[in-house]
């Protein structure tokens, strides 16, 4: 399948072979089971597999407009919706969509939300109200992105890598994540964060601070923050993000936003 992938992405004609086109849809459907991974742990790193996000990509040339009707709603569109969500154990509740090709476990919890192809969310994650999953995002198990989260995709415009976000990891109120940004086990960060893969996070927890990029340890509790860059114009702040410590052990997994930054003095 791969091999079959990586030469119709150096040669669009081959999307006319039904060889071809079969094998993208096997791809889909793979990934729509979770039999498939645009990204997996693999030991303590985590790797990319190029050739799935070039399926998912090179599926939406081979695929047809069509208008789908939901009870009184319609859509036109060249991808299914996602179905059989109680065989799935999925709850969703209404105007939550997820498309066909995205994999939702076991016990997930979709509020009116939306999750988008190639997208792999795990046991036990809230995807609360008006929060997006983005193409080819990884969320762990036991994830909250709370209301109004923004979890990027790799498709529009095309990015390296997706979004990794790992388990028991608690995403405040209209936070985004974009660009590939890799959040390890159990971070928390506060409502408003904004990561992108040139973002500063920054800790300073200890005299000397500690700066990281696209990247946040585990445990971190993050919060937004302000730093002085010099322009031609002038010196301005700019948007950063801050460490302000860790996570407790005996911080509960499920423990709201505020009890955690409480837990440092911060108001959420």
């Amino acid at each position: 399948m791969q091999k079959i992938i990586e030469t119709a992405w150096e040669n669009r004609e081959l999307l006319k072979d039904e060889n071809t086109k079969n094998t993208i849809r096997g791809v889909i459907e793979m990934l729509d089971k979770g039999k498939l991974r645009v990204a997996e742990p693999n030991g303590t790193e985590w790797k990319v597999n190029e050739w799935i996000k070039k399926a998912v990509i090179l599926y939406f040339p081979i695929q047809q407009m069509q208008t789908i009707e939901v009870g009184i709603f319609e859509y036109h569109d060249k991808m299914k919706l996602k179905n059989n969500y109680e065989a799935l154990g999925v709850r969703v509740v209404p105007n939550a969509v997820a498309r066909y090709g995205a994999y939702l476990a076991k016990g997930v919890i979709l509020m009116p939300s939306y999750v988008n192809i190639g997208a792999y969310v795990d046991s036990g994650t809230m995807v609360d109200t008006w929060a997006t999953v983005g193409s080819c995002a990884q969320i762990g198990k036991d994830v909250h992105l709370s209301g109004g989260v923004g979890i990027g995709g790799v498709l529009e415009p095309v990015q390296a890598a997706p979004v990794i976000i790992e388990d028991g990891c608690f995403i405040g109120s209209r936070c985004i994540v974009v660009e590939g940004v890799h959040l390890q086990k159990e971070v928390v960060l506060g409502a408003n964060v904004v990561l992108t893969k040139s973002t500063k996070i920054i800790d300073v927890t200890s005299a000397e601070q500690k700066e990281y990029k696209g990247f946040v340890p585990a445990r971190s509790v993050v919060i937004p923050g302000m730093y002085t860059k010099k322009f031609p114009a002038g010196d301005f702040q700019v948007p950063c993000a801050l460490i302000i410590g860790q996570r407790k052990e005996s911080t509960d997994l499920k423990t709201s936003l505020n009890n955690a930054l409480r837990e440092y003095d911060v108001a959420v």
